[in-house]
């Protein structure tokens, strides 16, 4: 099952922050913030959500990523495969509009709890972009999962270190992932592709992701300098790295 980063968009030359640090620069440029929040995209959206408040944060990332992102070819061979379930980390909708042609998916995003009465942990999209019970995931053929939030259909943003404290105090028990997400990674591994484990938070939301999956995990990390605890991450989830740059592997990947 492929487990996307957004290192990906580094393919399709994409007009939206591609990186943590990318965005957290982005935010960085429309409000001035102070020396402790500079350079964390979390601590930056944490800021503006404390003194501007959270219209104002989800606002600035809807301006963020509003410039819609083709889908690679990696995006479209994706969607054309068809597989049970894609996680894909990264606040865009270009494996939304590769999807689009398919039929038989749906898409759940995690949500955080700021707005006034919201309680749940995520919600649900069907293909036609209407909101929809969590439960009708079980009718789709395929899952695509984004557990921070994405720009479409509705501008959910899972971002502020606020958000995280809430989740990671439930993650370790799975209540944040939704029952369905636990269901289809039962049956095998995860293939990353544009990832980077260099946050703690980047690794434990895939840990949490990874846990009681299928195993036999990939990661596509070659010319990568890997953090120790980078490496220390791969080596206690069991995921083999295959050395190859991301672009010479879907070349090899379209070729195969």
């Amino acid at each position: 099952m492929p487990y996307l980063g957004p290192g990906l968009l580094e393919l399709a030359a994409a007009p939206v922050p591609t990186t943590p640090e990318d965005l957290a620069a982005w935010l960085g440029r429309q409000v001035a913030l102070p020396k402790r929040a500079r350079g964390n995209c979390w601590a930056a959206a944490q800021y503006i959500e404390t003194s501007r408040h959270r219209s104002t944060l989800d606002k600035l990332m809807a301006t963020a990523f509003a410039p819609p992102v083709p889908p690679t070819p990696l995006h479209r061979a994706l969607a054309a495969a068809a597989p049970p379930m894609i996680v894909d980390t990264w606040y865009d909708g270009a494996m939304r509009a590769a999807l689009a042609g398919q039929q038989g998916w749906g898409e759940i995003q995690g949500c955080p709890h700021a707005k006034i009465g919201e309680m749940r942990w995520y919600r649900a999209w069907d293909a036609a972009g209407q909101e929809c019970p969590p439960e009708q995931a079980a009718e789709w053929r395929t899952l695509l999962y984004k557990p921070h939030g994405g720009v479409v259909p509705a501008a959910n943003f899972l971002l502020a270190d606020s958000d995280y404290v809430e989740v990671l105090t439930e993650i370790d028990i799975q209540t944040p992932i939704p029952e369905d997400v636990r269901r289809r990674r039962a049956g095998g591994g995860f293939l990353f592709l544009g990832c980077r484990f260099h946050d703690q938070l980047l690794r434990s939301y895939a840990r949490q992701i990874l846990k009681r999956s299928g195993g036999g995990h990939l990661a596509v990390m070659g010319g990568i300098e890997m953090t120790r605890n980078e490496r220390a991450f791969l080596e206690e989830m069991q995921i083999a790295v295959i050395d190859q740059d991301l672009p010479a592997f879907v070349t090899a990947l379209a070729a195969s």
